[in-house]
């Protein structure tokens, strides 16, 4: 079994936040490998996040972000069970982190659930339209347009958007990463975003990708 060091014990709780005796267990556990000792914690705060679902969150905070053009807005409220928790340099990044996705990548809704069904229908319907109009088979359409269905998710709804700082991770799963971290349920309960002149004739502009870009840059 290889030797395991304070260095790399050090090193892993940099990098995940985990305590001193998870991180030496994962370690253990991979033969002192890093990467196979970071993924290990992931999966477990994963799995511990799945357990804390259900329980209450009331406390957390309501953030507001505005772009440095000032034509774009979020006002968001991001739940957590404590007070204490709730003004923790995490938590608060956490918030804010979400708020600038939300100016950035502009969705719909929180959690799928909470989209209107009758868009979701009437994109499926076009998707499956303009399938058979392009000659696929009618035995696999629905497959297909199943995963364009996904796609459209994961564009329009928060939580399954891919996070504009790190592009490997969800919204989902960097609340996942919080809630192991911090040891509460932590929820984005809800979020209004503003875009200046929205719903008046104006100029079209996509502040959406503009945001974005500057948050890459």
């Amino acid at each position: 079994m290889a030797t395991i060091t304070s260095d790399m014990i050090k090193d892993l709780r940099e990098r995940t936040g985990a305590g001193l005796m998870d991180c030496k267990k994962a370690l253990t556990e991979v033969d002192a490998d890093i990467e196979k000792a970071v993924e290990y914690l992931r999966k477990k705060g994963i799995a511990g996040a799945a357990k804390k679902a259900g329980r209450i969150a009331t406390e957390g905070a309501v953030t507001s972000y505005i772009h440095m053009n000032h034509r774009v807005g979020v006002l968001l409220e991001v739940n957590c069970e404590t007070d204490f928790v709730a003004k923790t340099a995490d938590f608060q990044a956490f918030c804010a982190d979400v708020a600038m996705q939300i100016a950035a990548m502009n969705p719909v809704c929180v959690r799928r659930e909470e989209m209107d069904t009758s868009k979701v229908e009437s994109e499926r319907a076009l998707l499956r339209e303009k399938a058979l109009a392009e000659g696929k088979p009618e035995k696999i359409v629905d497959k297909i347009v199943d995963g364009q269905v996904g796609k459209f998710y994961s564009e329009h709804v928060l939580l399954e958007q891919k996070f504009v700082k790190d592009d490997k991770k969800t919204i989902e799963l960097l609340q996942q990463e919080l809630v192991a971290k911090l040891g509460e349920n932590i929820k984005i309960r809800r979020f209004t975003r503003y875009e200046l002149g929205e719903g008046l004739e104006k100029k079209t502009e996509d502040f959406a990708a503009e945001v974005a870009a500057q948050i890459k840059a």
